[in-house]
């Protein structure tokens, strides 16, 4: 008869738990951004500047004309790739018990995440550390590409089929620091609304 090996068991117990958590708190994050643009009403104002996605845009030699609305959705499609990318890399940061966001963090977010597959190529190969040991978990041996799942929201106008993994009102998640990252990013001073909505502003009166 074989030993039993309760530290793997509890590992990989712990391990799964951590994984259901860090989901969770995605699809928080999903629910919190669906509401949020459901009630938009300000269409003038931007954390991107427009005048920059316009350029980009513009350096496909196939674009002609670009529509008033179509670098609006751009930018924020493109805050909403960096607000998840952000707290995809700082639950990687968090299991490794750092408080601080590392390369290393960003390159696990995106080899975890398959939907991120086309950025693999960009991160260099030294960043890669997706550590198997969370935090002194000891658990199985994982595939590189192990973690949270890719969390699609139903579409807009549509209800939840079944019901919500977790209650906002009673779960909180065992840190809430990253949680800043999405209600108050504005406040920590790496954006500045002022320039960038002058900016898009003044693209969006350049355009005819």
């Amino acid at each position: 008869m074989e030993p039993n090996n309760p530290p793997q068991l509890s590992g990989a117990a712990a391990y799964q738990h951590l994984l259901q958590q860090q989901q969770q708190q995605l699809q928080m994050f999903w629910n919190y951004q669906r509401q949020e643009i459901e009630q938009v009403n300000d269409f003038k104002n931007h954390q991107l500047p427009l005048a920059r996605i316009k350029k980009i845009m513009k350096a496909d030699e196939d674009v002609r004309m670009i529509s008033a609305e179509a670098p609006i959705l751009f930018a924020k499609a493109c805050e909403l790739f960096i607000l998840e990318l952000t707290i995809r890399s700082w639950l990687h940061a968090e299991e490794n018990k750092r408080r601080t966001l590392q390369k290393n963090d960003i390159a696990a977010a995106i080899t975890r995440t398959d939907i991120f597959d086309f950025l693999v190529d960009i991160v260099p190969k030294d960043e890669i550390k997706d550590d198997a040991v969370l935090g002194g978990i000891v658990g199985p041996p994982l595939p590189a590409a192990t973690g949270v799942p890719y969390y699609y929201p139903p579409p807009m106008g549509q209800p939840m089929m079944g019901r919500p993994a977790v209650d906002p009102g009673v779960y909180v998640p065992p840190s809430q620091a990253w949680q800043s990252v999405w209600q108050g990013a504005e406040d920590d001073g790496s954006y500045a609304p002022g320039d960038s909505g002058n900016a898009g502003q003044g693209n969006h009166d350049g355009q005819g």
